[in-house]
């Protein structure tokens, strides 16, 4: 189970972006949104230790188009942490979202979410059916070890997951890298390059280390069929049999298949984890797909 922590954590693993902070009227000590354009209504979630600015390049292609609604994360990047600094994060943003979307009446948007934002979207679907009109997950499943081994569990993961939090949490991001060989047999041999791969420049420990947690134990296969509004799954993929990115069809469908109308899957070839960022242009066309 030491390679399955290690699989995943390389998995969700991405660049280093710039991160600023963004504003807008609305207040919120979980989130900040930034509004751009008229039209209907789309709302951008990054992921884990990215703030909105993931979405930069998709939301200035829409918003010639849409109303777009980017989504930073409070405690990722530089933004304070505030709310998010203890307890639950992903449970409690998607609330905050959903709270977001009836102060500002926006009508049945679209949410589209990448790795932890695809788990909030998902969350959001199934707990307010009515509320949301459209769900893209950009690589991302309901519950993410499945896509490194189809019989994982929640059990089998916390105690790796546990770990993962207490290295974050209690040795922070520069111990992690000067201490790698002390922790390289708890994490697969291979911690150095895992966590120097890791996007965690930025962000507050604490709720990077919760956030992590969550994104390894997080189960919403049992809720898929709360969910109404129709799904689509965007994954990188590769035509290398050597690559694990050879092998993630079945993984992804057999992921979604509590949902009641069978989910769309976009497979984008060539891309990795950021799959908006790595194929854009075959990105987009999914989303211009998805959009219409």
């Amino acid at each position: 189970m030491a390679r399955l922590l290690l699989l995943l954590l390389v998995f969700l693993a991405g660049p280093a972006l710039a991160q600023s902070p963004v504003t807008a009227d609305f207040q919120s000590d979980r989130i900040v949104v930034e509004t751009r354009g008229q039209g209907p209504d789309v709302i951008l979630i990054p992921g884990l230790a990215s703030t909105g600015e993931v979405w930069r390049r998709t939301a200035d292609r829409l918003d010639d188009r849409y109303r777009v609604h980017i989504i930073s994360l409070r405690g990722f990047g530089q933004i304070p942490a505030g709310a998010n600094a203890q307890g639950a994060v992903i449970g409690p943003v998607a609330t905050e979202i959903r709270r977001y979307i009836a102060v500002e009446r926006l009508n049945r948007p679209a949410v589209i979410g990448h790795s932890m934002g695809g788990l909030i979207a998902l969350r959001m679907a199934a707990d307010a059916p009515g509320q949301i009109g459209r769900v893209m997950v950009v690589d991302a499943a309901p519950f993410f070890p499945s896509l490194i081994s189809a019989g994982a569990t929640v059990g089998d993961v916390e105690p790796l997951a546990r770990i993962a939090y207490q290295a974050l949490m209690f040795l922070g991001d520069e111990a992690l890298r000067q201490q790698a060989g002390a922790l390289g047999g708890q994490l697969g041999g291979a911690s150095d390059s895992l966590f120097n791969s890791m996007g965690w420049q930025g962000g507050d420990r604490a709720m990077l280390a919760q956030s992590l947690y969550e994104v390894m134990t997080t189960d919403l296969r049992h809720r898929l069929p709360d969910i109404t509004a129709p799904v689509t799954v965007v994954y990188g993929w590769s035509p290398d049999d050597a690559s694990p990115r050879a092998h993630v069809d079945g993984l992804f469908r057999a992921g979604y298949a509590n949902l009641r109308t069978p989910a769309t899957f976009e497979r984008i070839e060539g891309a990795e984890h950021m799959v908006m960022l790595d194929r854009p242009t075959a990105f987009y066309a999914a989303l211009d797909r998805f959009l219409n």
